[in-house]
């Protein structure tokens, strides 16, 4: 199965410029754990509410800080094509819960280790890579 077949996507984005509290927001909004970054289409970082509560909350700087200012930038992404397993495995070798998926240059969907978990033929990708994640001193998106 290909990855355009299970992901989502309608995904909510954000601009580099946008607040904190707006990232906390359509995240609550949403019930998501992170949100891509984009300028226009094209993807440029992602922000998770561990960025959030790591590099703004705990240093006490949420009023003052944008998205680029705790945003991750080092980006792991997917494409529409690629196969279910070999999404799980990157997601695994990166230690990361959700990947980006773009085409052309553009933000087309997003996939979480839950929506390959729910592809039967990808279920045992999903616990590995979950497993792996789950080690101590990963970073986890």
């Amino acid at each position: 199965m290909k990855i355009r077949d299970i992901m989502t996507k309608d995904v909510a984005t954000l601009r580099s410029d946008d607040t904190i509290e707006r990232a906390a927001r359509l995240m609550k909004q949403y019930d998501v754990g992170s949100i891509p970054v984009c300028t226009d289409d094209k993807i440029i970082g992602i922000i998770t509410d561990r960025d959030i509560a790591v590099r703004s909350v705990a240093p006490g700087q949420v009023g003052n800080h944008r998205v680029c200012d705790v945003m991750s930038t080092d980006l792991v992404i997917g494409n529409p094509d690629m196969d279910v397993q070999d999404a799980a495995s990157i997601m695994s070798d990166r230690q990361i819960r959700r990947l980006p998926i773009v085409e052309n240059n553009s933000l087309v969907g997003i996939v979480s280790l839950g929506d390959i978990s729910l592809e039967p033929t990808a279920t045992n990708s999903a616990e590995e890579a979950l497993k792996n994640i789950s080690e101590p001193g990963g970073h986890i998106i």
